[in-house]
């Protein structure tokens, strides 16, 4: 990236952190982030594509201690950890980043359901392919490698924002209430031995 893009983006992103944490994601648009950075809305556009490229920007960025962590610190969130350790660890500490920032993690989440030509693929977004590898990791010392790519993809969808935020919102649990599930969760999977491999169907020539 040339030194000018890459100050654009940087002042780009500053100025979407600086107005998701006064407004809420649900309340700031591409327009008003490229107004509070002083460059053209279509910079922000050829910077991220699309309003779930820049949050998942701005969380890939909140996201890098956690990285950090898990790829350099100690146990049991680092490298050096158990695998039996390090899995529920790690999908616990994603789960926290999540809820601490719920608003923007939910809608960030919502969006993987709006895959198109025109729009960014949320499952290919810096966060979400560096939380899998970090997940399979383990994964496949637990379970081996035909199923631990699938598993980690049915990890990460259970701790979806959006419904992190409707289990909060709507049927009134707690933080320490969606740990207790999700650990639960997490422990059945590695005492069973296996998780739910995906159908392979053959295809005809």
């Amino acid at each position: 990236m040339r030194s000018d893009a890459r100050r654009n983006r940087d002042t780009v992103l500053t100025a979407a952190h600086t107005l998701f944490d006064r407004s809420g994601p649900e309340g700031v648009s591409m327009a008003d982030v490229a107004a509070a950075a002083g460059v053209g809305k279509g910079t922000v556009f050829r910077r991220f594509k699309d309003r779930v490229g820049l949050m998942s920007a701005i969380f890939a960025d909140r996201l890098q201690p956690l990285r950090e962590a898990v790829e350099h610190g100690p146990s049991p969130l680092g490298p050096a950890a158990a695998p039996e350790e390090r899995l529920p660890a790690v999908v616990l500490a994603l789960l926290q980043a999540k809820l601490d920032h719920l608003g923007l993690c939910a809608e960030l989440d919502a969006g993987c359901g709006s895959i198109g030509p025109q729009s960014t693929d949320p499952f290919l977004a810096d966060h979400y392919t560096w939380a899998h590898r970090a997940l399979r990791e383990s994964l496949v010392h637990l379970h081996g490698p035909a199923e631990a790519d699938w598993t980690a993809h049915v990890l990460l969808a259970s701790i979806r924002a959006d419904l992190m935020q409707h289990l909060i919102l709507r049927q009134g649990l707690t933080a320490e209430d969606l740990k207790k599930q999700v650990r639960g969760h997490v422990d059945r999977l590695m005492s069973n031995g296996t998780g739910c491999a995906p159908v392979r169907r053959s295809v005809a020539s």
